[in-house]
């Protein structure tokens, strides 16, 4: 938090220990996605390069990792798009490796992660509940027996962890 102070009072020498503190770890979250060494080259530093021109935005509540990595996210997504408008308009074969599908897989497989990580930090009995509902798929009767409590308040439990969930993920398309 420091550091967004820095980097927005224009402090070149922060804004470099930055860069050399996360390079790498921005270049490996990319590759990881993308398995595309010049996609990650790339966006790498793009993400840099669009951190210090939004410098004076960036939010001081917040460090600089979350920033960073969340800036990184969103220029590969910008990339992968308009890599894959230019292979359409060139005519090149649909199975280049800048496709919509994996677009859509990043952005699904985040999703899922940002959703898990909400559901293992709700209250024990939601979470079981939410758990045992959605992802065994078990009736309201049977997991109201199996607790000994009503339906309804297995319906009650469920109703709040999507609320939560709901709620976590407007505040993410903000």
């Amino acid at each position: 938090m420091e550091h967004i102070k820095a980097i927005k009072a224009d402090n070149h020498q922060v804004f470099s220990w930055v860069y050399e503190q996360y390079h790498q770890q921005i270049y490996g979250f990319i590759m990881q996605r993308t398995r595309s060494e010049y996609i990650a080259e790339e966006v790498t530093q793009l993400t840099f390069i669009k951190f210090w021109k939004q410098r004076n935005i960036l939010n001081e509540e917040l460090d600089v990792n979350v920033q960073l990595f969340g800036m990184a996210r969103q220029v590969m997504i910008d990339l992968l798009r308009k890599e894959a408008t230019r292979f359409k308009y060139e005519g090149e074969s649909a199975t280049t490796p800048f496709t919509d599908s994996l677009i859509d897989a990043i952005e699904s497989r985040d999703l899922l992660q940002l959703m898990e990580q909400d559901i293992q930090n709700m209250p024990k009995m939601r979470r079981l509940v939410f758990e045992l509902s959605r992802k065994q798929g078990l009736s309201h009767k049977e997991i109201a027996h199996l607790y000994s409590i009503s339906p309804k308040t297995v319906e009650q439990h469920i109703g709040k962890a999507l609320m939560q969930l709901k709620q976590h993920l407007y505040s993410i398309m903000l």
